[in-house]
């Protein structure tokens, strides 16, 4: 296998037009002459389109062209409106690098062919009501970057591990959200299959467009299953683009698949070659972020964190924001990972989101902890105030103000009510007395419910004992 991956930049404007890239608006807010293909305008390229190709060029150890140029693709689309794509075919502006990733235990080089700069097509909505299809422009000349793998893949679980670095790594470097669920990173997956022992590729088919790393591991399962069976009972594959159908479990054909005549590539005659000077190759090189991998290593080493645990911590720049933040104000690594590990992955999980779609402060979760250190609140709470401040974003010192869930330490208010549990629970009491200890856990579970969960659990253990104690005699 090989694979294609369209990467959306996270520009605030199009490629070669000043409309904005954002995404989720009204659909055809954001559409000029330029991007709708009108005859006569000219495209101004977007520099910072540039910078991000090559951010993600040097991270993914490619060589930078000094001289890219870009080329029209032409056919025809109803969400193309100029007939043709603008991209880079023949100079693209980043080639021969490598991505190494780790799957079924072990590490393994992916070869990256090329990266190139190109501009995105529309959108297409079927409305089923007038059972038609309408069109919008407004991802029209959003930026992307186009990164193709060598044919270096043998198995779903190597594409999986592939996009999630990749994922991860430009996310790092800022380059682009990769939010899959909005098709801002995008997959099409070249597969085939050749006997045991063969030199010669089998003949490739292309499933376009795959969004969701799941849908990919099932859709290089049933498309390996329908070549193995094609060439099995002597049947003639062919070159072909197909469309999976997650649903069905199957891939359906769409189309013939082009060769480069067919789409009639030539310059684009509006836009000048991109030359790269070394100068600015080594600014950007300069100004490169810490990176998964070295992220990692400093972590173990840093803060004695488990390889697994800085493993899942530094697979999203999202969960490195809340971890680091919260070690930061918390100045304790280890329970921030804990919390990071246990409680934010389950909340996530829990609520079948990406690291990438939290809304909270990352200052919150280090608040909470500082919180709890000091005994201004217990665990249940501190983890009651967290699923609130991950649901709802609130400021977590107003909520446990506002809703009564300080701790309460001093043992004037936590005695009476002792008191008032050892004689509301006088079996307990007696069966603790007989020798049966297990039976204060009971005691301490009914008294902190009579303190509505705000008592400190060791002041209560202390009170309890101390009042046992007592009635010995």
């Amino acid at each position: 296998m090989g694979i294609e991956v369209h990467v959306e930049l996270s520009t605030k404007s199009k490629i070669f037009c000043g409309c904005s890239a954002r995404f989720g608006d009204e659909a055809n807010a954001h559409v000029c002459e330029g991007c709708a293909g009108m005859p006569g305008t000219l495209p101004t390229l977007n520099r910072r389109v540039v910078e991000y190709a090559v951010r993600a060029g040097l991270a993914l150890n490619c060589e930078i062209s000094r001289f890219s140029r870009f080329d029209r693709k032409s056919y025809f689309y109803p969400d193309l409106p100029a007939s043709y794509q603008v991209t880079q075919l023949y100079h693209p502006i980043c080639k021969n690098g490598h991505l190494d990733i780790v799957a079924d235990g072990k590490t393994k080089r992916i070869g990256i062919n090329r990266i190139h700069i190109e501009e995105d097509a529309g959108k297409l909505v079927h409305d089923d009501w007038d059972d038609c299809s309408l069109v919008d422009y407004n991802r029209c000349s959003v930026p992307l970057i186009e990164i193709v793998s060598e044919p270096d893949f043998r198995s779903a679980d190597e594409v999986v591990a592939y996009l999630e670095k990749l994922k991860a790594t430009l996310q790092y470097l800022g380059v682009s959200d990769c939010k899959m669920q909005e098709g801002s990173m995008r997959a099409d997956i070249n597969l085939s299959v050749r006997p045991v022992g063969s030199e010669k590729f089998g003949v490739r088919t292309e499933m376009k467009n795959m969004a969701s790393l799941k849908s990919i591991a099932r859709a290089i399962a049933g498309e390996t299953r329908r070549h193995i069976d094609a060439i099995e009972s002597g049947e003639t594959l062919i070159q072909e683009t197909r469309r999976w159908d997650d649903n069905k479990g199957f891939s359906f054909a769409m189309r013939n698949k082009e060769n480069a005549k067919d789409y009639k590539y030539f310059p684009d005659p509006n836009l000048m070659p991109v030359i790269v000077e070394e100068e600015y190759i080594r600014e950007i090189r300069a100004s490169l972020p810490e990176l998964p991998e070295e992220k990692k290593a400093r972590y173990i080493r840093e803060f004695g964190l488990p390889e697994y645990d800085a493993d899942i911590l530094t697979g999203s720049r999202y969960l490195v924001a809340v971890f680091e933040r919260a070690a930061d104000i918390c100045k304790n690594p280890k329970e921030a990972s804990n919390w990071v590990m246990t409680e934010l992955l389950k909340l996530l999980n829990d609520a079948q989101m990406q690291p990438e779609d939290m809304k909270f402060s990352p200052d919150s979760l280090g608040t909470i902890l500082n919180m709890l250190t000091e005994g201004k609140i217990n665990r249940a709470v501190a983890k009651k105030t967290f699923a609130e401040v991950f649901e709802s974003d609130v400021d977590p010192v107003d909520y446990v103000r506002k809703n009564g869930l300080m701790q309460v330490s001093d043992t004037g208010s936590i005695e009476p009510v002792i008191r008032e549990v050892l004689d509301a629970n006088r079996k307990a009491v007696s069966e603790y007395l007989a020798g049966n200890e297990k039976s204060i856990q009971f005691l301490i579970g009914q008294s902190m419910k009579a303190l509505r969960g705000k008592g400190d659990p060791q002041v209560v253990r202390d009170l309890l004992i101390k009042g046992l104690d007592e009635r010995k005699g």
